[in-house]
């Protein structure tokens, strides 16, 4: 996708506004990682739930992590407090508030149902809360929001397939599946027959792969699970061949800046590789991840990662294009969101 405009006329001082201000995609983010430990506290009440820490300083102060399993644990506890249909609306009409805040056009949202069947709430109340939410959001704040089904890969296929099955009688309130939780130890190979089934039942896949798992990963996704797109895979730069395959078949991939610091995938924010994807010729992308637990939403991993890198504006509308491109909205709205980014890089010009 060539650039319509000479971006060297955008003084780098500026790019800050203008990293806020251009219209992107978000494409991975854990709807239940947006949880504030405000409203972790705000829904307790609500619900009589207790939870292990004694105020919103206290649990704001054990988002120290040091691994992706270290962050789970936490996770996991703060998903406790989800109790009704109105929980989940809540939740996501929060995320959905600041998106659109920080110029977000099209969210898709991660959801894991495993979290909260396994504690006894319905795949109605988890569903119909977030869909209510992502309905109101297209209408109230701009926001195109679709849902993404992710199976935990910590937990056996035989359990992803029972979560398929009681998901399927809302098959029109989401458009995919993804596989997130623990990567290490759970290659994508071990969900091969219930992606399979989900591609028969013509649902978009997606799988986490290569954020602290080997580049072997990616290729298992890719070949194995047949997925359109891969969240993080910022591993890949280790394989040659991997790189050049993903950008010959246009394999978008969802990274998380902001969230690999956290997860000390990079010991320094300017250690990233996000410029070494997009100079490679990749579909790479901009996402917040876990941003209630990784220091910022969107237009905060961009800001710090173009600070702490040295990104410029060249590349700030090559990842918002790519997010676009990237994204499973339809050609129209694409077009759109396109049109809406030239004239926003026209006019700040």
């Amino acid at each position: 996708m060539s650039l319509p405009f000479d971006t060297a006329a955008i003084p780098a001082e500026r790019l800050p506004e203008l990293l806020g201000i251009m219209p992107k995609a978000e494409l991975h983010m854990h709807i239940e990682g947006s949880l504030e430990p405000e409203l972790i506290f705000a829904l307790a009440q609500r619900n009589g739930v207790t939870i292990p820490y004694a105020s919103v300083e206290e649990l704001r102060k054990a988002y120290a992590f040091t691994n992706l399993q270290s962050f789970l644990d936490i996770y996991y506890a703060g998903a406790s407090v989800l109790l009704t249909e109105q929980d989940f609306y809540d939740m996501a009409w929060a995320y959905l508030q600041r998106a659109a805040a920080d110029n977000v056009r099209r969210a898709e949202m991660f959801f894991d149902p495993q979290t909260h069947t396994e504690r006894g709430v319905s795949m109605a109340t988890v569903i119909g809360g977030l869909h209510r939410a992502c309905v109101d959001a297209k209408t109230a704040l701009g926001v195109d929001a679709a849902l993404i089904l992710c199976f935990l890969r910590h937990l056996s296929e035989e359990s992803a397939f029972e979560t398929l099955e009681q998901a399927l009688p809302f098959r029109d309130q989401f458009i995919g599946v993804g596989l997130d939780s623990s990567e290490v130890g759970h290659p994508p190979e071990k969900f091969a027959r219930v992606f399979a089934r989900c591609r028969e039942l013509g649902l978009h896949l997606v799988a986490h792969a290569g954020e602290e798992g080997p580049p072997a990963y990616v290729w298992s996704a890719l070949d194995v699970l047949k997925v359109e797109r891969i969240d993080h895979g910022v591993q890949s730069t280790k394989d040659p061949a991997l790189m050049k395959r993903l950008a010959a078949d246009r394999i978008p991939l969802t990274v998380c800046p902001l969230s690999n610091l956290k997860l000390c995938v990079f010991p320094q924010l300017s250690q990233h590789n996000l410029g070494q994807l997009l100079d490679a010729g990749l579909i790479a992308t901009v996402n917040s991840d876990d941003p209630a637990y990784f220091g910022g939403y969107m237009n905060e991993n961009f800001l710090q990662t173009f600070a702490a890198t040295g990104l410029d504006a060249k590349q700030a509308w090559q990842l918002a294009a790519n997010s676009f491109e990237g994204s499973f909205a339809d050609v129209a709205a694409k077009k759109q969101w396109r049109d809406e980014l030239a004239h926003c890089f026209a006019s700040f010009r």
